[in-house]
């Protein structure tokens, strides 16, 4: 009898191997202080006392990038999904007034592509290296029979520490300003709706929109990290609360970062990514629809009491930060000029 291997199963041990010492050069160029040790251990370790925290609390996040991946798998661009995912995680951390320590990421698929891997992979690092975040390990999973040819998958999971006393949010009261830091597209959240609405419109990834742009490369314009200028507002003692605007929008995440029996009194239009106008334009999205769905032009939003000194240390750290309104007395997320927005 003919002896059956592995690799007739679907698994290629080989290629594994070598996407692990593909990616040991990428990993190295993340690390941080409080790191111990490299890649290819069962764990990794981490020191926080090395990594100068007093009385830490850790903070943790998962996350992924969800059917986002569908348009990179139909288009082979593998280079950006790996910092959405890092993004995804890591601005979760940071409102909750947490360092970003250390990264760790799954990636499955039916039969390793150990060029798109390494592509994929140098995407998270480089969102490692974006947060000041270690790529610490991962597992590379390949599961014949699980995933269509060419498929895979991504899940990010991510550890951050912040001193007790310094943990957000904290003290926010209605009257305290809501700075809104702009997103540079549609980010990883509502792409089940965005390609339903390419599909009913007739259009492709190809397809040339906003001017004669290939709409995968608007598409795929990956997440903005918002860590380093969140901490530096953070330490100069400036942020109150934050929310990251993902799936559920604003009305869905800003609700997060506000105390009980409170609200937000927000005003529209603000400028925003053409891609959102196109998108509601195209499948005459109704604005509540596009506000509950995405990020529509605002990535972040900041609450502090001086916006005027908060601006001003945003702007330094290379933000372009605008007023987007007030925490309110009354619950609810009130959005005036929404009918402006899209338009």
């Amino acid at each position: 009898m003919t002896s059956v291997t592995y690799r007739d199963a679907g698994v290629d041990i080989e290629a594994g191997d070598a996407l692990v010492e593909a990616i040991k050069p990428l990993a190295k160029a993340t690390t941080r202080a409080g790191v111990m040790g490299g890649l290819g251990g069962f764990g990794a370790l981490f020191d926080l006392k090395a990594a100068g925290f007093t009385d830490p609390v850790l903070v943790s996040t998962t996350d992924g990038v969800g059917t986002k991946l569908k348009i990179a798998i139909e288009t082979g661009i593998h280079d950006y999904v790996g910092i959405d995912l890092v993004a995804m995680c890591v601005n979760d951390l940071v409102v909750q007034g947490a360092a970003p320590l250390f990264f760790l990421d799954y990636f499955a698929t039916g039969a390793l592509d150990v060029d798109a891997a390494k592509r994929i992979i140098a995407g998270i690092a480089d969102g490692c290296k974006q947060a000041d975040c270690a790529l610490v390990g991962g597992e590379t999973a390949e599961m014949p029979g699980m995933y269509a040819h060419g498929d895979y998958d991504l899940a990010g999971f991510s550890v951050g520490a912040a001193e007790r006393n310094n943990l957000l949010p904290a003290n926010v009261r209605p009257g305290d300003a809501i700075l809104a830091l702009p997103s540079s597209g549609v980010h990883s959240n509502g792409f089940s709706l965005v390609r339903r609405i390419f599909k009913d419109a007739g259009l492709s990834w190809d397809s040339e929109i906003l001017g004669g742009k290939r709409a995968a490369d608007v598409l795929m314009t990956p997440t903005r990290i918002y860590v380093r200028p969140m901490l530096a507002l953070h330490k100069a003692g400036l942020l109150k609360g934050a929310a990251h605007i993902t799936g559920g929008g604003l009305p869905g995440n800003l609700p997060r970062a506000l105390p009980e029996g409170t609200g937000a009194a927000l005003s529209g239009p603000w400028a925003m990514p053409e891609i959102f106008p196109f998108l509601a334009q195209t499948a005459n999205v109704a604005p509540e629809e596009m506000l509950r769905v995405f990020n529509c032009g605002v990535g972040m939003t900041l609450i502090v009491s001086d916006a005027e000194a908060a601006t001003k240390v945003l702007r330094e750290a290379g933000e372009q930060p605008f007023l987007l309104g007030h925490v309110s007395d009354k619950p609810g997320i009130v959005i005036e000029g929404t009918e402006k927005l899209f338009a």
